[in-house]
């Protein structure tokens, strides 16, 4: 096991005991799974979702649900497979009724999504959806943020990270694409911005 692998283990060990996150009674009492994240330790593209769905909590697993089809589709339109990205949310718990994550479990949550990406360093970090976007843009002061996804998906902006610069490209959420034709058409061209990474 790499030295990346076995951290982001630990980190997994870690958040599956977060007994100080709001979040832990309502994934116990559900018999869910605190969801870290899968893929490569070392890949170059990093995608960051709000929080896991059911199907996730259920599973353990990001985007394994009906977006995680879509998601799974639009990487092999650019010849990946989801082993050779990495793909995770900013809270790593279900929030119940899959509400909008709360201040202060971003929060809490938050120092884990920035080891990952401390771990991982990848080249390119793309938030999917709104909420995910407005996190990562003022995360890695990119000049951009306070903008609306509708004005930004699909570029490629710059922002900066303990390790250096950094590529992010928002896109839509796969799950809104799910519902609407005129976003999966956007989300399949924006994702052609990503085969420079590849």
């Amino acid at each position: 096991m790499s030295d990346q692998q076995a951290r982001l283990e630990a980190l997994a060990e870690e958040v599956k005991n977060l007994t100080a996150s709001p979040l832990y009674a309502y994934r116990v009492e559900n018999n869910y799974h605190s969801v870290i994240g899968e893929g490569a330790a070392d890949a170059n593209i990093m995608f960051i979702g709000e929080a896991p769905g059911e199907n996730e909590a259920k599973q353990g697993r990001p985007f394994v649900g009906a977006a995680g089809r879509v998601l799974s589709d639009l990487l092999a339109s650019i010849g990946l497979k989801r082993e050779e990205v990495y793909i995770t949310n900013i809270v790593k718990d279900r929030p119940p009724d899959n509400r909008d994550p709360r201040k202060g479990e971003l929060a809490l949550y938050a120092p884990f999504l920035q080891r990952q990406i401390d771990i991982i360093r990848p080249k390119v970090i793309v938030p999917l959806g709104r909420f995910s976007m407005d996190f990562i843009l003022a995360e890695f002061n990119v000049p951009e943020q306070g903008q609306k996804i509708g004005a930004l998906h699909g570029q490629v902006l710059q922002g900066t990270t303990p390790y250096g610069p950094i590529a992010v490209v928002p896109l839509y959420h796969p799950a809104a694409a799910f519902y609407n034709q005129g976003l999966q058409n956007a989300l399949r061209e924006d994702f052609q911005a990503l085969k420079q990474f590849v």
